[in-house]
């Protein structure tokens, strides 16, 4: 299907219409750009969660936009943030045709992998070796052989097979080798997926291998991938895997990255299914104080913090940060040193100054009052002379901090033309734009979204530890991505934010240094510019006549709270929510329950206590935001105190205000308690077309 210049109907549009479409299996996505992030990231999020989406953007090298003061602007390119957004939304992407149709191969005819080792059975020693070299570029996962399948392959293979993955059967082997070496390693619990190659010999059928093989792939439907090399003498096996619906591949490279492409949807469905544990944040924010620091800077209508105000902001927010003195001139510098003892750094306060150790505007070490004023005067004079129109508002004094071992990190937010505000997190320092190990997230970010964005980087392998060197304290820097996510989500004004370097060792995380670009003008909560509509926080509501119960959005994190509530239901009212008998509520439907996309759903839990749910309430609303379908369940010990009631108000009174032309349900006709709840909300009640056993509950908002 074509979309022209999307002048009316777009991407979002046609990915509703392809997720609802039952004839539709997988879709492919050419991509130039994205006209509405808001709505792409709500269709391909739906989309992705029932069928593959595999997506291919060109234009990948285009011009960059014009370099951005911080380092997190000139390190957000446009590419990765259409990357960072394609994998949030769960889609794989994929960066050339042939790979388009490779990936649609695997991923359309296999159900999600369990996990992500991968066994190679082969009867050529250097195919094998080739598949390895492949996957180990590719970062992926060779399965380790346990004990007992190694016996067992003994039992079949001649004494010369080397013992290990990759499964060399040796050159002579037949289909009943192949068979039998099959039914081993596919019932072997280490191993999650099976690239079966075959090079053609002068003392081997290789079309009845393929058979061999097609047959152990029916028996014990496991995921397997094929490599039939050796050109025109291998295109009747490769038909028998076609007719077979087995995906089959010229090389062994071109196979690993199928499997890969298989590993890479796998992740991107878990990132949509996750469920986050319920974890509180360790410290609250100061709203009061942010806002303050911020409204000063747009009085005096800079738009760049200085540097103590930036770390002031990100003290708020409960970032631990490093304590800094002013000084306005040398000589006040030199008194502060005076007055205490230690080792310090000094750093330019400049406003029209970006990175100040460009022009020597940051001098390390410094020990007394003789010191810090000789530096203090040299650095006027080579600042004066590398900036001689950049206006000098003084010094910043801060103690040396002696962490030996500690990691220099960066945490940074930025804001994208069409995604909004983008988190980068990476390895840190003066060359950071050298090394270039970072990646990116489209926040809101939870602690489990956070971890994630930190696995793709090098440096992350070096925090959890190596040799003598302990691991780093992963949940301090955990915190502090997701509270940098947050100032975005509060502050419209935050546009840019760089916390370069953020030390991290074991005994935790601490900002040294920071730099913040804000609009002078803007005011107000952040959450319009977002690409996924971040928790809706005015929503929460605390209700008196409930001893101060709290009625707020569903949370990820409330995944544990649900099935609590869900176990403290009978089995009647169960049946009546469900329409059928639930013992319990599956992993998957866990996370569809409680990620929700407030762009098009909302869910609103009444709290008694913290982590204890009486009821939730939710609606679905259709792309086009002109009907919605509600559910609701109370506690069964909680009956008949006026909580549906309740729920059932407050969420039409959200449709209302979304503009929601219809709310409906559909009811068990036996279910008289929730069909006259109904009658008295104003809702009509109308025969199911699809059950007489059903009613429908419509009301016109």
């Amino acid at each position: 299907m074509s979309l022209g210049d999307m002048i009316d109907v777009d991407f979002g549009d046609l990915l509703d219409f392809l997720a609802s479409d039952a004839k539709t299996r997988a879709i492919l996505l050419y991509v130039e750009t994205i006209t509405h992030a808001r709505k792409f990231m709500s269709a391909a999020r739906a989309a992705a969660r029932i069928k593959p989406v595999i997506v291919i953007k060109a234009g990948r090298h285009a011009a960059a936009a014009k370099a951005a003061a911080s380092h997190t602007g000139a390190l957000a390119g446009s590419d990765a943030v259409y990357d960072a957004a394609f994998r949030r939304a769960g889609m794989l992407r994929v960066l050339t045709l042939g790979e388009l149709f490779d990936a649609v191969e695997t991923v359309s005819r296999f159900p999600a992998l369990r996990g992500e080792r991968l066994a190679i059975v082969t009867n050529g020693g250097g195919l094998g070796v080739l598949a390895t070299d492949s996957l180990m570029d590719l970062d992926g996962e060779l399965a380790e052989l346990s004990a007992a399948t190694i016996v067992r392959l003994d039992t079949i293979l001649p004494r010369t097979w080397p013992h290990a993955n990759p499964i060399d059967i040796i050159g002579d082997a037949d289909e009943l080798r192949y068979a039998r070496t099959l039914d081993i390693v596919l019932t072997a619990p280490e191993i999650d997926a099976t690239l079966v190659i075959n090079c053609p010999t002068a003392i081997a059928d290789s079309s009845a291998a393929a058979d061999a093989t097609i047959a152990a792939a029916k028996a014990h439907r496991a995921p397997i991938l094929t490599c039939w090399v050796g050109g025109s003498a291998q295109v009747e096996a490769r038909r028998r895997f076609a007719v077979a619906a087995v995906p089959t591949f010229n090389t062994p490279t071109e196979a690993i990255q199928g499997f890969m492409h298989l590993v890479g949807h796998r992740r991107s469905r878990q990132a949509l299914m996750e469920v986050p544990p319920a974890t509180m944040a360790s410290a609250r924010i100061d709203h009061e104080a942010a806002l303050a620091v911020i409204a000063a800077a747009q009085t005096a209508g800079r738009e760049w913090l200085m540097a103590h105000e930036a770390l002031a902001l990100l003290a708020a927010y409960g970032v631990p940060t490093i304590t800094s003195k002013l000084a306005s001139s040398s000589a006040q510098a030199a008194a502060i040193a005076a007055r205490h003892d230690g080792v310090f750094a000094l750093k330019l306060l400049s406003p029209d100054i970006t990175h100040k150790s460009d022009v020597g505007g940051v001098i390390l070490n410094l020990s007394g009052a003789e010191a810090m004023r000789k530096a203090a005067e040299a650095m006027l004079t080579r600042v004066t002379a590398a900036a001689p129109s950049a206006r000098i508002d003084g010094f910043l004094i801060q103690e040396m901090v002696r962490r030996p071992g500690a990691h220099e990190l960066i945490i940074g937010l930025s804001v994208d033309r069409q995604f909004g505000p983008v988190i980068l997190f990476g390895q840190g320092g003066t060359g950071v734009e050298v090394v270039k190990d970072t990646a990116l997230a489209l926040p809101p970010l939870n602690r489990v979204l956070a971890r994630e964005l930190m696995t793709r980087t090098r440096v992350y392998k070096l925090l959890q530890g190596y040799r003598d060197r302990p691991a780093a304290d992963l949940e301090a820097i955990v915190d502090i991505l997701t509270r940098v996510a947050q100032i975005a989500v509060d502050h419209a004004a935050v546009l840019e934010l760089d916390i370069n370097p953020l030390i991290a060792d074991a005994s935790g995380a601490l900002a040294l240094d920071a730099r913040v670009r804000i609009d002078p003008t803007a005011s107000g909560r952040g959450d319009a510019r977002f690409a996924i509509r971040p928790y809706p926080s005015e929503l929460v509501d605390h209700i008196d006549a409930l001893d101060g119960a709290t009625l707020r959005p569903i949370r990820p994190e409330d995944a544990a709270a649900i099935e609590a509530l869900f176990s403290r239901l009978d089995h009647e009212d169960i049946r009546m929510r469900f329409f059928a008998p639930v013992r319990e509520i599956p992993r998957d439907m866990l996370a569809r329950l409680t990620q929700i996309d407030y762009d098009r759903e909302m869910a609103l839990v009444l709290e008694p206590k913290p982590g204890e749910l009486a009821g939730v309430v939710r609606i679905v609303c259709d792309p086009d935001n002109t009907e919605a379908e509600f559910a609701i369940i109370v506690r069964s010990d909680l009956k008949g105190r006026g909580l549906g009631t309740l729920l059932m108000q407050r969420i039409i009174a959200y449709a209302k205000a979304r503009g929601v032309g219809q709310i409906w349900g559909d009811i068990l006709r036996e279910n008289m308690s929730m069909v006259m709840l109904a009658r008295d909300l104003g809702f009509t009640i109308e025969d199911s077309a699809e059950s007489r056993e059903i009613v429908r509950a419509r009301l016109v908002v």
